[in-house]
């Protein structure tokens, strides 16, 4: 008989059950690359994690005697709410076996959370942050996930959530690039070299970590909570997660993957690169621990790969050269270092119609296809 429990997030060996689920349920695909276990332990933790001085959020634990099945979180997000005048629920860390009864059993817990509060509608899945991934996978299943920037699933979630009455609410693209065709035409470099040479714009790059946190983490941070009001998922971000954002943004950049784009010394874009390290977080388990972190330091010096997944400009400079400005400013991302082969250029809302033009003029190639669902209450 399945029974769901509520995760009490202070129960140690319930979280450790929590944590560990999709470990078993991925030994069989290679294309999995686990969580940092540090990430979601604060995601479970109500007087850490910024989220929660807004919202309110529900953890779900499904088993069938002694064995676990499946997981869930259904989240309040009030800001979200507020800013797109909806009443909706989120779910995400949705993991489960092949166990229909299973799926429905959590998918239904969440339902009767989302009902009490006078919510009508639950999407997802979303995550806690803007780094979190959003949807589940439906195309490119062979492809290895890239990072923990984005969600990997079996092809079997797909049916599971279906089977709950789930609908497509959108649709995020990834797009693959390769170095060889990765070019933009003469006419876009034009137009970034006039917006430089006019002084409207200026490119800044960084040497040292220290440099970039010191002087430009904050900046960064207000740019990145105005730069995207266009888009989907958005909402306005608290300063402590701001602060959560860029700490983790920090963390794993490398400062020369950097790019900020300033107008009249305020900073109104930026160009984020992350060396793909997917094989030592594979390696890693989810574990951060000195072994770990130095093989990680390894692999982002031999890595081939990289990923834009923070490429952004305020929309007031969209049509004075900041566009052009900021994809030129990807392709050198790309080409100055001399040993990135390819690029993924992550989830791209297919709301960002010119955009996902854009990067496909660019010799872009759709390659992965995340999903994010919708169910009326």
């Amino acid at each position: 008989m399945i029974k769901v429990d509520i995760l009490d997030p202070h129960d140690k060996a319930q979280s450790r059950r929590f944590l560990q689920l999709p470990f078993r349920l991925y030994a069989q695909y290679p294309q999995w690359v686990p969580p940092i276990l540090d990430d979601i332990r604060l995601m479970l933790n109500r007087s850490k994690h910024p989220f929660y001085e807004h919202s309110e959020a529900e953890f779900f634990l499904a088993a069938d005697g002694n064995r676990d099945l499946g997981r869930l979180t259904v989240m309040e997000n009030r800001r979200y709410n507020d800013y797109h005048h909806k009443k909706q629920a989120q779910f995400y860390l949705f993991e489960c076996e092949d166990n229909p009864e299973a799926a429905a059993a959590l998918f239904e817990r969440a339902f009767d959370w989302a009902r009490a509060r006078g919510l009508d509608q639950v999407v997802g899945p979303k995550g806690f942050g803007a780094l979190d991934g959003y949807g589940l996978l439906t195309e490119g299943f062979d492809q290895r996930q890239m990072m923990t920037m984005m969600n990997y699933n079996p092809p079997y979630y797909v049916r599971l959530l279906e089977q709950q009455g789930f609908e497509k609410e959108v649709d995020f693209a990834s797009f693959q690039l390769s170095v060889d065709v990765f070019q933009m035409p003469p006419a876009m470099h034009a137009v970034a070299d006039r917006a430089v040479e006019r002084g409207s714009f200026k490119v800044l790059r960084f040497r040292s970590k220290q440099d970039l946190v010191k002087h430009w983490a904050k900046p960064i941070g207000a740019a990145y909570n105005k730069a995207f009001v266009d888009n989907w998922e958005y909402y306005p971000l608290t300063e402590h997660e701001i602060d959560l954002l860029v700490s983790n943004l920090m963390i794993v950049t490398e400062p020369s993957l950097v790019k900020i784009i300033t107008h009249q010394d305020e900073v109104v874009g930026f160009v984020f690169a992350f060396a793909d390290v997917s094989a030592a977080l594979q390696r890693a388990r989810g574990q951060i621990n000195p072994l770990s972190l130095a093989d990680l330091l390894l692999d982002m010096r031999r890595t081939k790969a990289v990923a834009l997944n923070g490429a952004g400009i305020l929309p007031a400079y969209h049509g004075r050269g900041g566009n052009a400005l900021l994809y030129v400013e990807m392709e050198k991302t790309m080409r100055e270092s001399g040993r990135f082969r390819q690029a993924e250029l992550t989830q791209i809302a297919e709301t960002a119609v010119q955009m996902r033009r854009d990067v496909q003029r660019m010799g872009g190639r759709l390659y992965k296809n995340h999903r994010v669902y919708r169910r009326n209450l």
